[in-house]
C-alpha cells in the first residue's frame, strides 16, 4: 500500500512538473514569438547604444540584449534576416527606447545618416602637390583652400609614425608633401578638411606596405627619401616603362656626385607648388631654393609632389643602366631618349643649342604638362671632372 502511495505521489509530482515546464516553455515561446513578430510599441526608458563599425547582426543583437532592449537575440537576428533591413545595419551611436518593437529598432539602426551619404568623389591625380589639392578642394566646394592648408599644417609626427622620417627642421614647404596619397576619395556632407587629410595619410599607410619599407631600408633610405625620389620621377615621367629608367638616371648621377639638374625641382618652389609656368627659361635655372637641383647637390630638400604607387616602386626598383642623361623627343607622348655620355646626349638632341658651352641648352623648355599630372622636362648636366 505504501509503495502504491509513493508511486501515486511520484506520478502527481511528475505531472505537476510537466505542467510547470510546459507552461514555462509555452510562455517562453509566446514571448519569443511576440518579440519576433510584434508591431506594438509602448512608452519606455530611452537607452543610448554604440554599435562599432562592421558589427555583425549577432553582435548587434548582443549589444541590444545587454542594454535591456530585447530579450531574445535569436529572434532579433531572425527577424532582421527576414526583413528589408537585412545587410543594412549601420555603425554609430543610436538612441532607442525600451518598449519599441524590434522593427522600430532596426529602422533607426539602419537609417541612412544624411551627413554620412557620399555626395561626390574627389579624384587626386598622381603628381598633384598640396597646393594643387587645396585649390581643387575649393573649386569642388569641399572646403576652402586655407582650411585644407591649415589642416595639413596641423598634423604632427605623433599622428602618423612615418612622419618621423621627415628630418627635424627640414626647410620644406610642407612636412606632408609626398605623403598625401593620390587616389579617389568619398566625400560626404560631414567631410571636413582634416578628415580628408587623414584619409590621404591613411591611404599612404595602406599602400606603403611593410614590403616596400623593407625595400627602402635595403637601399638605406627612409620613406621621406623614397618619396623625394618618387616625386621627381612622377613629375618627369609620362610613360610607364620610363619610370625605372628615370630613377636610374637619378641614382647614377648621385653616385657620380653630379648635380641632378631636374627642371621640376625649380618649378615646384618657383610656382609655389602649382606648376603653372608654361616655360622654364635659362635664367630660371639659378632660382634660389633648397629644392633647386641645378644649384644644390644631392636630392632636393623634400618631395616636390605627391607620387603614386608606380613611381614609389620605380624609386625602390630602378632599372640597372649607365644612363646619365635624358631629354624629351615626343612632347605629346612624353617620350624621352636616354644616353650614357654627354656627347651622346648632345648628338641625340633635335632642338636647342649650347651657345656658351656649359651643357645647358639655351632654348626654353616646355613645362606645361601639369594638367596631365606630369611635367615634361629634360635633365641637363654641366660637364664635371
Amino acid at each position: 500500500m505504501v509503495r502504491v502511495i509513493k508511486v501515486f505521489i511520484g506520478l502527481v509530482a511528475a505531472f505537476l512538473l510537466f505542467v510547470v515546464v510546459n507552461d514555462y516553455v509555452q510562455d517562453y515561446k509566446n514571448a519569443y514569438d511576440e518579440e519576433l513578430t510584434s508591431t506594438y510599441s509602448a512608452p519606455g526608458e530611452e537607452v543610448e547604444i554604440e554599435i562599432p563599425e562592421d558589427s555583425s547582426a549577432k553582435e548587434v543583437a548582443k549589444i541590444l540584449h545587454k542594454a535591456g532592449l530585447i530579450n531574445f537575440e535569436r529572434a532579433f537576428v531572425k527577424r532582421l534576416q527576414d526583413s528589408d533591413y537585412r545587410g543594412k545595419l549601420k555603425s554609430g551611436t543610436f538612441t532607442l527606447r525600451k518598449g519599441m518593437n524590434t522593427l522600430e529598432m532596426m529602422e533607426i539602426i539602419c537609417k541612412e545618416d544624411e551627413g554620412s551619404k557620399v555626395i561626390k568623389q574627389l579624384v587626386i591625380p598622381e603628381g598633384y602637390t598640396i597646393d594643387m589639392i587645396a585649390d581643387k578642394c575649393q573649386e569642388e566646394g569641399i572646403c576652402s583652400r586655407s582650411d585644407f592648408i591649415n589642416a595639413v599644417k596641423s598634423i604632427t609626427s605623433n599622428d602618423f609614425e612615418y612622419l618621423n622620417d621627415v628630418p627635424s627642421g627640414a626647410n620644406v614647404r610642407y612636412k606632408l608633401e609626398g605623403y598625401l596619397f593620390p587616389a579617389t576619395y568619398d566625400i560626404t556632407k560631414n567631410t571636413k578638411a582634416i578628415d580628408l587629410v587623414n584619409m590621404m595619410l591613411n591611404a599612404f599607410t595602406l599602400y606603403y606596405t611593410r614590403e616596400l619599407n623593407s625595400m627602402a631600408l635595403e637601399r638605406d633610405m627612409n620613406s621621406f627619401q623614397v618619396l623625394t625620389v618618387a616625386s621627381m620621377i612622377e613629375r618627369e615621367a609620362k610613360i610607364d616603362e620610363e619610370r625605372p629608367k628615370i630613377a636610374s638616371v637619378i641614382y647614377n648621377r648621385m653616385e657620380k656626385e653630379m648635380l641632378l639638374q631636374i627642371d621640376s625641382t625649380i618649378l615646384y618652389p618657383m610656382t609655389e607648388g602649382m606648376y603653372d609656368v608654361p616655360k622654364l627659361s635659362k635664367d630660371d635655372l639659378a632660382y634660389t631654393s633648397p629644392y633647386n637641383t641645378y644649384v644644390s647637390s644631392g636630392l632636393p630638400v623634400g618631395p616636390i609632389c605627391n607620387p603614386g604607387l608606380a613611381c614609389i616602386k620605380a624609386a625602390l626598383e630602378p632599372e640597372e643602366t649607365n644612363y646619365l642623361y635624358y631629354h624629351i623627343v615626343d612632347e605629346e607622348k612624353g617620350e624621352h631618349v636616354f644616353t650614357e655620355t654627354y656627347e651622346e646626349h648632345e648628338a641625340t638632341q633635335t632642338g636647342g643649342s649650347d651657345l656658351n658651352g656649359d651643357g645647358i641648352p639655351d632654348t626654353e623648355v616646355n613645362q606645361s604638362g601639369f594638367e596631365d599630372n606630369n611635367a615634361e622636362s629634360d635633365v641637363w648636366s654641366n660637364q664635371t671632372d
